[in-house]
């Protein structure tokens, strides 16, 4: 795939010139990739968009703002023909989201008239799940659902971020994300400062996720820790340990992280009445090991969350969820699953 950084991508600019009106924009095409007999491609495409054209075609002496942002711009007999439409005026609520489950390149949607779930898997052994509630959206309509489609998340990301991750001070970066269906391309409009990018990328087929089945009647322990107490733990914890050991007990330790590394064994305590801890229930001690190759990945939504809940299962299996807060203040979450490790022999603890 080539990546959409890098290359010469020149974009449109409104103005009331209607020689200005729409420039073209240069087609950037990924390379193939074959997933499910079809190509995953973005392009950024060169022909003007309706909006663009009724805003043109007006009569003279129509007053035309200099500048019209994506989510004013409701064309009724086009939104007509999406299954999905999106808008919002600050992307960064979208992306931000998105990249904390980005370390695989594709990801699953989930879409239904609550809201977008991305899934996104490895190895069979580790799940996340990224959920953006229809409130998060200035503008949210579903016309069928459940629509679900396969799309390559990193050639998503880089799209969502064309103008740039640090824009200016007081710069808003607004999103129109149309969908037509099955078979067809996801479509972004992307307006910053009057310019637009129009950007499309190939859909694919739907594989199947993994079910964790974490049932509430199954869950041993739950834990709800401020963010910034797993944060500290995950630098103060030896990383060169192949496995974390997560003890949690209804008595002392109550909730012991441990590596097991070069420098030999470390562990970490949080009693269950410490500042950090929220909520802290037990039924029975149990202690699991993880691989922290699968972990890793967490530490991208954990450096965003404000607050943590930890679950185990009597399995074994692993839940963290990440309460999120975007830059409008609306709340998000973020869900880890992790197989325990059962190939690496127990450790003392």
């Amino acid at each position: 795939m080539v990546p959409f950084s890098g290359l010469g991508v020149q974009h449109a600019r409104l103005s009331r010139r209607p020689s200005a009106l729409w420039l073209p924009v240069a087609e950037v095409v990924g390379g193939p990739e074959k997933s499910g007999g079809r190509r995953a491609t973005v392009s950024v495409v060169s022909r003007e968009p309706q909006v663009f054209r009724d805003l043109r075609e007006q009569p003279s002496g129509t007053n035309v703002p200099e500048t019209m942002p994506l989510l004013t711009q409701r064309i009724q007999d086009e939104s007509d023909q999406y299954c999905l439409v999106a808008s919002l005026d600050n992307v960064r609520n979208f992306s931000t989201i998105l990249k904390a489950i980005h370390f695989q390149d594709h990801a699953t949607c989930f879409v239904t008239k609550n809201g977008v779930k991305v899934t996104v898997e490895n190895a069979k052994c580790v799940q996340a799940n990224a959920f953006i509630k229809a409130g998060v959206f200035q503008e949210f309509l579903v016309r069928e659902e459940p629509i679900i489609f396969r799309i390559n998340l990193t050639v998503l990301l880089d799209c969502l971020s064309i103008f740039g991750s640090n824009p200016m001070p007081g710069t808003l970066t607004a999103l129109r994300m149309c969908y037509q269906g099955y078979g067809h391309p996801l479509m972004l409009f992307l307006e910053e400062g009057g310019v637009v990018t129009v950007c499309k990328i190939n859909t694919q087929e739907p594989k199947e996720t993994l079910d964790f089945d974490f049932c509430n009647t199954n869950v041993t322990s739950k834990i709800i820790l401020l963010s910034e107490g797993l944060r500290e733990a995950f630098s103060e914890l030896d990383m060169t340990s192949e496995i974390l050991q997560i003890t949690i007990s209804p008595d002392t330790p109550y909730f012991r992280l441990s590596t097991f590394g070069n420098a030999g064994s470390s562990h970490l305590d949080y009693p269950k009445d410490c500042d950090l801890m929220e909520a802290f229930h037990c039924n029975q001690t149990q202690v699991n090991r993880y691989k922290i190759s699968l972990l890793k990945p967490s530490t991208k939504a954990l450096v965003l969350s404000c607050k943590v809940s930890i679950r185990t299962d009597d399995r074994g299996f692993l839940s963290l969820q990440y309460m999120i807060k975007n830059e409008d203040g609306h709340v998000n979450f973020v869900d880890y699953y992790c197989c325990p490790d059962e190939d690496i022999p127990q450790a003392e603890s």
